[in-house]
């Protein structure tokens, strides 16, 4: 079953370019999964998506939080708090992610858990 595609100009498949350049950094999309799972805080998202180091985990975060994927909240509480949550555009790139990652595990051999 072949579908037909249409013609994608310059200016939509370098849009596309930089949305799939966002999201495909090495451990963006598994923090963007632990946060649609329900982790929010540091130490949550951390123990959920494996091999992340500290460092890298603070990085990921600060880049997803300005291209307005996630936000930051801070809670004055001793000591202090942060939780970190989807957007509306995280929320909406999740939904759309998912035909995909259903590709993967069907062409991958791995049946979906859910």
């Amino acid at each position: 079953m072949t579908e037909t595609m249409t013609h994608i100009y310059d200016d939509e498949c370098r849009r596309f370019q930089e949305s799939v350049e966002e999201v495909g950094k090495r451990w963006s999309s598994g923090i963007l999964m632990a946060l649609n799972l329900g982790a929010t805080r540091f130490s949550e998202i951390l123990a959920r998506v494996e091999g992340l180091s500290d460092r890298m985990l603070a990085q990921r975060l600060k880049e997803l939080e300005a291209s307005g994927l996630i936000a930051r909240e801070v809670i004055p509480t001793v000591p202090v708090q942060v939780r970190y949550a989807l957007t509306e555009r995280g929320t909406d790139l999740m939904r759309a992610m998912q035909p995909l990652v259903d590709w993967g595990l069907r062409w991958n051999g791995v049946q979906a858990v859910r």
